[in-house]
């Protein structure tokens, strides 16, 4: 594992001052993305750059998103210590170690075989242990269902109905939602089974793809 070097701890603080900067207020927010060095979940090459507030190319035609982005995502989804949380798209794994830093129970999906046992491999040296599965994210973990909150890391066309259908009662699914550029888009199940849908702007993000890939 990379060295979390003072240098690499200054300039986390930094990136922290910086998304406070950018509207993020979420204490629990903030002080999950200052304990995780992102530099870990980078090649080499990307080091120097790691906590700059842009994305990076991870392999696998996939990248791991600008931290504002995560900060963004983590923040409307307002994970609480003990909730169990499906996250959609495992990537690099630095948004599975957010939640996990933030006290929460992660079941975590991914379809790229290459990914999915890179991160496998990452995570345990950071002291985090999630249930990673190799599957596709379109259909989540319905053997593992209901889950409180619901995050996915990667463009989708649409909702997935199997995904609204793991939503816990009072829960809430981040994801974003469109083809060419989405929009960031946050659903809350009410206690009566409703769906209440609010957006938060456009982003970019690769999109979510069906069926595992080895």
């Amino acid at each position: 594992m990379t060295e979390d070097s003072f240098r690499t701890k200054g300039l986390r603080n930094k990136m922290i001052d910086e998304l406070r900067s950018k509207g993020i207020q979420h204490e629990g927010v903030l002080e999950a993305m200052g304990k995780v060095p992102r530099h870990v979940f980078l090649d080499n090459a990307f080091i120097e750059f790691a906590y700059r507030d842009q994305a990076f190319p991870i392999g696998a035609g996939q990248t791991i998103s600008q931290p504002s982005t995560v900060a963004l995502q983590t923040q409307l989804l307002a994970p609480e210590k003990g909730e169990k949380v499906l996250e959609v798209g495992t990537g690099s794994g630095y948004q599975t170690s957010i939640l996990c830093a933030m006290g929460c129970r992660v079941y975590s999906v991914e379809r790229q075989k290459s990914l999915f046992d890179r991160t496998r491999r990452i995570l345990p040296t950071l002291g985090y242990n999630p249930k990673l599965f190799f599957a596709d994210g379109y259909k989540g973990l319905p053997g593992f269902a209901p889950f409180q909150k619901i995050l996915v890391t990667a463009g989708a066309p649409y909702v997935p109905q199997e995904l609204l259908n793991q939503l816990a009662p009072g829960g809430i699914l981040v994801i974003p939602v469109g083809t060419e550029k989405q929009e960031m888009t946050k659903i809350t199940r009410t206690t009566s089974g409703e769906f209440l849908t609010h957006t938060f702007g456009d982003c970019k993000f690769v999109p979510l793809l069906q069926q595992k890939q080895n």
